[in-house]
């Protein structure tokens, strides 16, 4: 069974506005090596739609970018991508898949079904699986700013408190700090 990890950015005050975070090729190299590793990504619905409308164009090289950045939107394009919805159906991205029905047997399915892991994107999503019990492993990569601003990550709150252990803590160039935490069980 492949681990279920949350991969995400956030500013010191833990403003995760996508916004708000370095994007650079330092970072983008670091998702890029996260998602290679992964054997799929999972979103929630509102995530895949701003990722769907803005991904693919840069994957097809409709829209300038980076050699880096372009290099994530290739590689995302070809990944399985997965995401919770009880609103929408339909997804016609390469590769989308829709996870429909009782969340915690999809995700724990989904995580059988995939032995090199899944990667989650989405805050909001994540803060769900968490209250289920489902995430195994984070990828935190906090960006040396202070936003003043939310949205911040479980701003609805936990059962209860979750404790993790460091994994490791790797300082990039551009100040970010890469995290990686498991779940204390």
């Amino acid at each position: 069974m492949g681990l279920l990890t949350f991969a995400f950015n956030l500013t010191l005050d833990g403003c995760v506005d996508h916004r708000e975070g370095i994007a650079d090729d330092e970072t983008h190299a670091l998702f890029t090596r996260l998602m290679d590793e992964a054997g799929a990504m999972l979103w929630g619905r509102v995530t895949y739609e701003m990722m769907e409308d803005c991904w693919p164009a840069v994957a097809r090289g409709e829209v300038a970018a980076p050699p880096a950045v372009r290099e994530w939107a290739v590689r995302l394009e070809a990944k399985p991508k997965y995401v919770a919805s009880s609103t929408r159906s339909d997804f016609p991205w390469s590769n989308s898949h829709h996870l429909a029905g009782d969340l915690r047997a999809g995700i724990r399915a989904l995580k059988a079904a995939t032995p090199d892991g899944v990667l989650l994107g989405s805050g909001l999503l994540a803060a769900e699986l968490d209250r289920l019990d489902l995430i195994d492993e984070y990828r935190l990569l906090i960006h040396p700013r202070i936003a003043g601003h939310g949205p911040t990550l479980y701003a609805g709150g936990l059962p209860g408190t979750r404790r993790l252990e460091l994994v490791s803590a790797t300082p990039l160039r551009n100040g970010a700090i890469a995290t990686h935490y498991r779940r204390a069980r």
